[in-house]
């Protein structure tokens, strides 16, 4: 639960910042791992748990930092085992996070900002607009927290930040929080190859992101033409499709690695042959695979499904070109499924009590 206070959460600090301020504070700066082990590897909350550390050096810890939790207002279970989680944050401001699941293990799919300043026309997040950034300890505390509430249950492999936001226009917390989520030693111990960052197309920290991380990379593409990807996706404006594309082939991708390329599949907008046969072509030369995502309609929405036969028949032209392409069918559909659904439904509910 997360507390008004003014002291700085411990899991904003990086483990080389936790270090520096250890030894100014003249302690060996090698106990940070072993402070940051107990946060994420067994969930402490207090530091006066902390039995191997000193009581001095308890005690000066929490005169200058909290551990804080995010308050779970709200968890959705489906039918299919999807449980959506609704956090309030210290400031009043509602995220989510989605928790998948697959054979035998979770994927999460957690946030980045509180809102979203694309304004992708499809996505129920962007009617709410841009509120703020989130800190890299409320980005890491998705994964921490949703940890603690799966104790006994199965495991959560993979981490995608699809959830609310842009996660390159938060570049640097975001990159924090890989760090942490990344690090096997002191941190949450998540394998770089099970960690994926998706985005809309900001090419600006398109190559920064190769550069300074070694996990996935996925790109939302929705479009094979700059008239209709400007239409669904602002951003296309300012980096347009070949400029996208163009980074991607110079994308810092790791030893057979992929870029996966996200595509919407809305009816009578981008589900033509036309628009499959233009999607193979412009791919070509780039290391990737395609992520058909059928649209997850929600109340309100301008956009429709496509029929299954239009989906198959969409797919099926990229794979005989040579690409793996995968069907995505969403999970959690008797929920509030769409991105940004429970938080808008909450905001409504408080807005009718006040």
């Amino acid at each position: 639960m997360t507390t008004s206070t003014n002291k700085t959460d411990i899991k904003d600090l990086t483990r080389k910042q936790l270090a520096s301020w250890l030894e100014e504070h003249d302690i060996e700066p090698y106990r940070a791992g072993q402070i940051l082990k107990w946060i994420y590897n067994r969930q402490a909350d207090t530091f006066d748990i902390m039995t191997d550390l000193g009581k001095e050096i308890r005690e000066l810890l929490s005169l200058n930092f909290t551990i804080n939790r995010l308050d779970i207002i709200q968890i959705e279970t489906s039918q299919d085992g999807s449980k959506k989680y609704l956090f309030k944050l210290e400031d009043g401001k509602f995220i989510e996070s989605v928790l998948i699941p697959e054979r035998d293990y979770y994927t999460l799919c957690i946030s980045s900002q509180v809102g979203c300043a694309q304004g992708c026309r499809f996505c129920l997040t962007a009617k709410g607009g841009f509120i703020r950034n989130l800190s890299k300890n409320e980005i890491v505390s998705q994964v921490r927290d949703v940890l603690k509430d799966l104790i006994g249950s199965k495991h959560i492999t993979n981490i995608v930040f699809m959830g609310m936001g842009e996660p390159l226009a938060n570049f640097q917390n975001v990159v924090e929080a890989i760090d942490t989520i990344t690090d096997a030693d002191s941190g949450l111990g998540f394998s770089n190859r099970r960690v994926t960052v998706s985005t809309a197309g900001l090419v600006s920290k398109l190559l920064s992101l190769g550069n300074e991380t070694k996990i996935n990379l996925a790109v939302s593409l929705n479009a094979t033409d700059n008239r209709t990807r400007d239409f669904l996706m602002p951003v296309n404006k300012k980096y347009p499709i070949e400029e996208l594309l163009d980074a991607c082939r110079k994308y810092n991708l790791r030893p057979g690695g992929k870029i996966t390329f996200e595509y919407i599949l809305m009816k009578g907008v981008n589900d033509s042959a036309e628009d499959a046969n233009r999607l193979a072509e412009l791919l070509k030369g780039i290391r990737s695979k395609i992520n058909l995502i059928p649209f997850n309609e929600y109340e309100g929405s301008d956009f429709r499904r496509p029929e299954e036969s239009v989906i198959n028949n969409f797919r099926e032209i990229p794979n005989r070109k040579g690409y793996t392409v995968i069907i995505r069918h969403s999970k959690g559909q008797d929920i509030s499924a769409a991105c940004g659904q429970l938080s808008a439904n909450r905001l409504s509910h408080e807005q009718l009590i006040k």
